[in-house]
């Protein structure tokens, strides 16, 4: 397999990360989204932040070498001015998917609890780029990657119920909104779900 290409939308590229975007990740990571997206107070050293993103380099393309997906994080980047303004990608999600009404496999599971794998989406946006429609952008290029060339027959997201604007890029995709019928597990809340209408 491949490694993935640079995706290309009207406004934006969607490319790995290499290790001169190191001052970008730092302050966009560690100051931007994780202060205010994940909602951490905790900051990752520069080396830190330097091993994650060695981490990422090599990623992408040692699965590439393994024939598995492209898992991992790219750089949402502006054509116009090359301002890296983000992070998109793939992530194997782990998780008690059998409970959600529409991806559970077997009716009458005796453990609806059991977790299963799906092939996640994510997305992150500096809050200075947000409200722009940047986060469904970079999202729906990854979907169409992941139809027209992984072949997958679904691709889905999760956020918490308060995180109205993740929610929205996943109305704005298309997808199906499923929420959680149970208090357990508390991670485990909204699931936006794309099917692959070609299957």
């Amino acid at each position: 397999m491949n490694p993935m290409p640079v995706l290309e939308t009207p406004r934006l590229l969607i490319r790995p990360f290499g290790m001169d975007d190191l001052a970008d990740v730092q302050r966009l990571f560690d100051v931007e989204i994780e202060a205010q997206v994940l909602r951490t107070e905790k900051t990752n050293s520069l080396e830190e932040r330097r091993e994650w993103l060695q981490w990422s380099v090599l990623n992408d393309r040692q699965l590439a070498k393994l024939n598995q997906p492209p898992y991992g994080d790219r750089a949402v980047v502006l054509k116009g001015t090359g301002e890296l303004i983000g992070s998109c990608g793939y992530v194997p999600c782990l998780n008690a998917f059998e409970q959600m009404p529409n991806l559970s496999y077997f009716n009458g599971l005796k453990n609806p609890g059991q977790y299963t794998t799906e092939f996640g989406l994510f997305y992150a946006i500096s809050p200075a780029h947000r409200r722009q429609g940047y986060a469904a952008e970079a999202a729906r290029a990854l979907v169409e990657y992941a139809f027209r060339h992984l072949q997958l027959k679904r691709v889905i997201a999760t956020t918490d119920y308060d995180n109205i604007a993740s929610i929205g890029v996943m109305r704005k995709l298309g997808m199906h909104i499923e929420k959680n019928p149970r208090t357990d597990p508390p991670w485990l809340q909204v699931v936006g779900v794309f099917v692959n209408q070609d299957w």
